[in-house]
């Protein structure tokens, strides 16, 4: 994916990220991979609701609309001009193979037109440098579980811009559970927070779903099973005529999700000698998930860090604070880099 040239200047760089992975349109600019001068984000969230789940070609249309409007308002917000940039930093995987071809293509062409780098960055990693942003005095060593609608992984840090993947999940992500029985449970889209909001109300310990690979000697993950026994559990409900435990079966389904993530993290985290612990990804605004790592990490005497909520969903910022890192070792990616929909951290 890149190649190195040379070492960049010094410090004062300011990076341009571009995100378009999924349905959010979005541009940031970053100074020295800490200083969020500008963070805009066009969501596309009301389009797709209509649809119960994002719709991959109405997306893609919706960036090429959106592209360069957000690019000038995140230049124009960070008071700069395209020609101060020292660098370009895009997602090229993973995600919508369309919606990742227009962020990239914009990239180059900017990056071509005023002879900047173009640095390729992975959605997944941009969700680790979040965390990066939000505090900027934490250091590896330390153990990072991303947790999104596509992607659940569990990482050992010794540095940034280098991981040992620890976990995966095997099939189903834990957002992607979430969003799929919130849509059987006839919740509005995104399903994610749905369930949270639900949860609230329920009782965790109703219903006993399965933890997958709870027990197993692995950091893998499994939600499969999950989601299929949770689907069931509401057919069979209905079959028989009975009202949903919408409530219930929220705060069940949450606490099943959140046992199998957070035991597993801390887990790692012991394993590893780590003392410190990244939550990062879209399910990381998750409240449930959030209290439950914290409570069990300050018990072995941990600290848990978690971004702000708009630095948890898809944004530009975390991907022009992984470039920066990028950048600065002097990576550098090729003109002829392509959108790659299923890329896996580690992977080029």
């Amino acid at each position: 994916m890149a190649e190195k040239q040379g070492l960049p200047e010094g410090p004062g760089a300011l990076v341009l990220g571009i995100e378009t992975s999924c349905d959010e349109t979005a541009a940031s600019v970053v100074r020295d991979g800490r200083e969020i001068l500008s963070n805009v984000i066009a969501s596309q969230v009301d389009l797709h609701r209509l649809f119960g789940g994002v719709v991959p070609e109405i997306a893609s249309r919706k960036h090429i609309e959106l592209i360069m409007p957000v690019i000038d308002l995140a230049l124009k917000k960070a008071d700069t001009k395209p020609e101060a940039l020292s660098a370009i930093a895009v997602t090229y995987g993973p995600g919508l193979v369309g919606a990742l071809l227009v962020g990239l293509s914009a990239a180059k062409a900017m990056a071509l037109a005023l002879d900047c780098p173009l640095v390729g960055i992975n959605h997944i990693e941009g969700h680790i440098y979040a965390n990066v942003l939000q505090y900027p005095e934490v250091e590896p060593p330390l153990i990072c579980l991303t947790v999104s609608g596509g992607h659940t992984d569990l990482l050992y840090i010794d540095e940034y811009g280098h991981y040992e993947i620890l976990g995966r999940t095997r099939d189903d992500a834990a957002g992607e559970a979430f969003d799929k029985i919130a849509r059987v449970m006839g919740l509005d889209y995104p399903g994610g927070p749905e369930i949270a909001r639900m949860a609230v109300d329920g009782d965790p310990k109703a219903i006993d779903f399965p933890r997958g690979l709870m027990q197993a000697d692995t950091y893998d993950f499994s939600f499969s099973g999950l989601k299929t026994a949770a689907i069931n559990h509401i057919h069979t409900l209905e079959q028989r005529g009975e009202e949903l435990p919408v409530a219930d079966i929220a705060a069940s389904l949450q606490a099943a999700i959140v046992d199998v993530l957070t035991n597993k993290t801390i887990a790692a985290a012991k394993a590893y000698g780590a003392k410190t612990v990244f939550l990062s990804g879209g399910v990381a605004a998750n409240e449930g998930l959030r209290t439950q790592l914290d409570l069990l990490a300050t018990a072995q005497g941990m600290r848990v860090y978690y971004p702000s909520p708009v630095l948890c969903t898809d944004n530009a910022a975390m991907i022009a604070c992984a470039g920066y890192y990028r950048y600065r070792r002097g990576e550098r990616s090729p003109w002829d880099l392509n959108a790659v929909p299923n890329l896996r951290l580690g992977e080029t």
